[in-house]
This record gives C-alpha cells, structure tokens and sequence, in this order.
C-alpha cells in the first residue's frame, strides 16, 4: 500500500472577514504527482502556505509522514523533508546561481552529499551550471524558474510543492517546465503537489487531481477522469 505523505484535514483559513479556505481536505500519497487546479482567488496559494505554516490556520490540521505539524515553523517544515517553490521564483537576484543553490541545502551537513545532489541539479538544468557564477537576478524567467526548483531540490524534499511553475513563461519553456517535474517525480521519487492555471498541462503530468474554487473541493479524481470531465472542460480546459 502506497504511503499517505501529506493528509489536510478540514482546513479554515481567514484574511481579516475573508474566509480563504473552507473545511477544505486532501491528501497526497508517497510517490504521486497531484495537481490542483482553480480560478485565480480560488484558494490554491493559501492552501500551499497553510500547509508550510506561512499563514495562519483557524481550524483543522494538517500531517506530514503522519506527524503533525502543528506549532511548526516553515524551517522545521523543510527539515522534515517538505519544501516549497513560491509562486514568481523568489530568488535571491544579487546572489549567485551556486550561492542560491547552496541555500537550499543551508540546512544540511553531509557536504559530500550536498555536492552530488548539486551534480544532480546541474544534469536536471544544465543552463545552470553554464551560469553557475551569474547573479541571479539577470537569468531569464525561465532560467529563474529552474533555479528555484533547483534551490528546492537541494533540501532533498520529500514533498516538493510547486506554486504555479508556468507562470509568465513562453510556451516552448512551460513545456520544458512541466517535462521536468514529470523527472524529477520519476527518477528521484519525489512526491509532487503542483498548484496551477495552466490545467491542460497539470493534470496531464499528474496522477491525481483536485478542483479547488472558492475555497473548498469541488471535485476530486484521477487526472485523466478530470481532464475527460465536461464540467472541467469547460471551466478550465478552454473546450
């Protein structure tokens, strides 16, 4: 039996009178890429940060690897082996690829692993390495993109969360993006939750899916019985 990795249960969420999410619960098992798909404003981000403990909870818990997370800070969250990558990169623009790198792994101690891992990054991304020593900052936005998961993976993630990994990129890069958590999910056995707009694709690369609007779970399926949903279709798929 496969392993429930992550387990959300009936999460609250408020901004000030704003209720952000609704008793909303999901799971996601070892080993699996799981896609959740929405409207801007639906709840997606905010689920990703609660579960990271970036944002305040009013009710409800959530589990990772059957352990609570409750009281946690995000350090002690990545610690345990979830990581997250924001929504708009977030690199360090005046540090260098390798320094931002290095970050990920800021709280590991093996260092001969740390430099196999970073071999690893650069055979993912080799425009990487070739940039190794330019700053961040003037990488392009898909370069930018593979740098913060690249940063991720270096924690040695578990659960790797990813917060609209297209955004903003040309479709030849979005494609290349999306070929690259399918890899990362296969040859490394990561588990992958991937919040994202572009629903074609996410619940193309996915095993599992789970439409998310307003702040709760509207729908929950296999992938490939999302993307044949008629409902799906036409609110997200453009059919």
């Amino acid at each position: 039996m496969m392993m429930k990795l992550l387990e959300v249960e009936n999460l609250h969420v408020y901004y000030g009178n704003i209720h952000a999410l609704k008793g909303l619960s999901l799971e996601v098992e070892e080993g699996e890429i799981v896609s959740l798909i929405g409207a801007n404003g639906a709840g997606k981000t905010t689920l990703l940060t609660s579960i990271m403990s970036q944002v305040k909870k009013s009710e409800g818990s959530v589990s990772f690897m059957g352990k609570s997370c409750e009281g946690m800070l995000p350090p002690q969250i990545v610690r345990e082996g979830m990581t997250m990558v924001p929504e708009g990169r977030r690199v360090f623009p005046r540090s260098s690829v390798l320094d931002n790198l290095l970050l990920g792994a800021y709280f590991r101690k093996d260092r001969t692993q740390i430099k196999s891992d970073m071999e690893d990054v650069f055979n993912i991304f080799p425009r990487l390495e070739e940039r190794k020593d330019q700053l961040a900052g003037t990488l392009s936005g898909g370069e930018q993109q593979m740098l913060a998961m690249g940063r991720a993976l270096m924690s040695r993630p578990k659960l790797l969360l990813l917060d609209e990994p297209s955004m903003g990129l040309s479709p030849l890069i979005v494609k290349q993006i999306f070929k690259t958590i399918r890899d990362i999910n296969q040859k490394s056995g990561t588990t992958v939750m991937l919040v994202e707009q572009n629903a074609n694709q996410a619940l193309k690369v996915a095993s599992r899916g789970y439409v998310i609007e307003t702040g709760e779970v509207v729908l929950a399926d296999t992938a490939a019985n999302l993307l044949s949903n008629q409902q799906v279709k036409e609110a997200y798929l453009g059919s």
